[in-house]
């Protein structure tokens, strides 16, 4: 039996994540082979992360993530392909370059090499509205039982409450391409055909391990951030 037909896919991330980012780029390779509509959307690991007592991230002059995806939400306002490529290069800066773009100024910087205004930085934060997008979307997640990303809906289907279907991940390093990219895709929506099939996971050993290690090298050097494992999701706190 053929995968489902999916045209279009609400893709939930954090600048900050790194498994997010490679998987962005894996559904990149999708949209460019079969012309899916990509929308990208919020979610927040320091919100989900956040240690009882601490602020919320909304309640911070700056926020690391939460900031990055403000200016991400002013953009899309007007482009959506502003977006894509704000994520795009903003997480490349910190998953493959080892730059800092949760660093204002590096913002501003990586703003200008995709050829937008510097000054969106300091539109995006002086505009309370802002904190709104991010944090619907962010509840979003929550509310269909999501704890991190990559998070996909699915608008096209939906679950037993009339909601768009949902699902984690794929999560992936060494993103395929090509061939690969789209037999990923197949197995992928083909679990919409199965609405009570909850998880499938591969064990991670200690090569496994050595391997996430090298291959987030960049982000860990880079991030001016603690991250926790705690199992299911990664948490970034001050």
């Amino acid at each position: 039996m053929a995968a489902p037909v999916v045209t279009q896919v609400d893709y939930h991330f954090d600048v900050m994540c790194p498994f997010a980012y490679h998987t962005s780029k894996w559904i990149r390779e999708v949209r460019a082979q079969n012309g899916i509509r990509i929308d990208w959307k919020f979610f927040s690991l320091e919100e989900i992360n956040r240690v009882e007592g601490k602020k919320h991230p909304w309640e911070r002059e700056w926020s690391y993530g939460w900031s990055m995806m403000r200016i991400a939400a002013l953009l899309r306002r007007t482009s959506m392909d502003d977006c894509d490529r704000w994520y795009e290069r903003s997480a490349r800066a910190l998953h493959e370059d080892g730059r800092r773009p949760h660093d204002p100024d590096v913002a501003r910087h990586l703003l200008e090499e995709i050829g937008l205004d510097a000054g969106l930085v300091d539109e995006a934060i002086a505009d309370e509205t802002t904190h709104d997008d991010v944090r619907r979307e962010h509840d979003r997640v929550v509310a269909a039982g999501g704890y991190g990303v990559p998070t996909l809906f699915f608008p096209e289907f939906t679950d037993d409450r009339g909601e768009p279907e949902c699902m984690f991940g794929p999560v992936v390093l060494d993103p395929p391409s090509g061939d690969a990219a789209m037999r990923l895709w197949d197995a992928t929506v083909a679990w919409l055909e199965f609405p009570y099939l909850f998880e499938l996971q591969r064990p991670k050993h200690a090569q496994h391990g050595e391997v996430i290690a090298d291959r987030l090298r960049p982000y860990l050097e880079a991030r001016d951030w603690v991250s926790i494992n705690r199992g299911k999701v990664v948490s970034f706190d001050r």
